[in-house]
């Protein structure tokens, strides 16, 4: 049993490199390449599992990755095509995922192969090719490679996200500002596509974003989930739902506002130097949560996207998600700034093409939140720093905030109280 069906000949040349280097089941090996799934596949034929270097990383991060994973091996380059190698029998451990390092230094999971195919087949098939708009050091995006090849189709790999090239695939494995910058090269330059799905994951939708989505893009269905790193898929929205829906073999539970899964698609746990530290039998990544009365999802965000401000818990996501209707916003990330009497001062960083107008800004948070939630410093980007896997980079936005070196420009903004 492997992850995935067929094989290409690399995978098999892979697997037979690594065992000449004297891997066998249950090791670990790290893939410093961008050639990433051949070794990755040869690795799982051998009962391995593969942790995948991130180029991004600190040398600080690396090695504090490579101090818990322990690979025995750190393969380069690119392996040769070679005859088919038996796979290794049973459920073994296949990927070590790492966390997208978006508010610290990155963790190392452990995830077995069933954990992924049984999610793919939550998922659901699309037809191909496949196009995967980002680098396979993202768990998300090698998720998604990897669902391509689980479906029998052809994954077009790219480090580069490039919307045009979306209107020849079959599918796509997208986050949503990969999606808004897919709808607006859509909305700009309209005609023939042959773009049927769309998957998208890593972050919550707003519904102006998808009323775009179906306008633009009227034959193409749009597959929403919801999960992490940890969880693998939690819920899932089809183009018809309205909501969010919960997996049938996911059992939720909500403490305080925080959601809580039991899910035989769980990861096992972290490592430590080497050794797994199982996960307990109900995990949680902090996302705090409400069930609606028809038993859907709506995701509000982490407790650390939240801005302490006067005394005031400012939910960071849910500020973005009004400020991501404004027209011409591509997107926005919201966090706090020091401030001698508030502690924080939530500030709010635009990612646009052009200056966004500060009126129709204040106009749309004035529309759908109390004053203490609304932004009181301004700054437009036309690029926010992201993780690998897309997400707009927290920490580093605000690190680069506090030493003056964020690439934004001050809008004009309500006065500070």
């Amino acid at each position: 049993m492997t992850v995935v069906g067929h094989l290409p000949p690399e995978a098999h040349g892979a697997a037979r490199t690594l065992a000449a280097r004297g891997v066998s089941a249950g090791d670990h090996v790290a893939i410093d390449s961008p050639n990433v799934l051949p070794w990755l596949l040869g690795a799982d034929l051998l009962g391995a599992a593969a942790l995948v270097v991130e180029p991004t990383w600190t040398a600080a991060d690396r090695a504090a990755v490579f101090d818990a994973a322990r690979p025995s091996v750190t393969v380069t380059g690119s392996p040769e095509p070679a005859p088919p190698v038996p796979p290794h029998v049973g459920d073994t451990r296949f990927y070590l995922p790492t966390t997208s390092g978006s508010t610290g230094t990155p963790k190392v999971g452990v995830r077995t192969r069933s954990s992924w195919t049984r999610s793919f087949e939550a998922l659901g098939r699309i037809d191909g090719p496949v196009l995967v708009g980002g680098p396979l050091s993202s768990s998300l995006f090698l998720f998604g490679a990897l669902h391509a090849l689980w479906c029998g189709a052809t994954p077009w790999l790219r480090d580069r996200w490039r919307p045009a090239e979306a209107r020849e695939a079959g599918a796509v494995h997208v986050v949503p500002a990969m999606l808004a910058d897919l709808v607006a090269d859509a909305e700009q330059r309209p005609g023939p596509s042959a773009l049927r799905t769309v998957v998208c994951g890593g972050a919550h939708l707003g519904e102006a974003l998808r009323s775009r989505f179906a306008e633009a893009l009227p034959e193409t269905r749009l597959i929403e989930y919801y999960g992490s790193a940890e969880h693998s898929l939690i819920a899932i929205r089809r183009h018809a739902d309205a909501e969010l829906r919960p997996l049938p073999e996911v059992d939720l539970d909500i403490r305080d506002g925080v959601l809580w899964v039991r899910s035989p698609l769980a990861f096992d746990g972290y490592l430590h130097e080497g050794a797994v530290e199982p996960a307990g039998e109900w995990l949680s990544n902090g996302d705090r949560v409400r069930r609606t009365a028809s038993g859907g999802l709506i995701v509000g965000g982490r407790g650390e996207t939240i801005v302490h401000s006067a005394g005031t818990q400012v939910p960071a996501e849910h500020v973005e998600s009004v400020l991501r209707t404004v027209a011409g916003v591509d997107d926005v990330l919201v966090t706090g700034t020091p401030h001698p009497r508030l502690g924080q001062l939530v500030t709010a960083v635009v990612q646009a093409r052009r200056a966004p107008s500060p009126a129709e800004l204040r106009a749309a948070v004035r529309a759908a939140l109390r004053p203490e939630l609304r932004p009181r410093r301004w700054l437009w980007t036309t690029q926010l720093p992201r993780t690998a896997s897309g997400k707009p980079a927290r920490a580093a936005v605000a690190d680069r905030l506090r030493d003056g070196t964020l690439d934004a420009v001050p809008l004009g903004g309500e006065p500070t109280p």
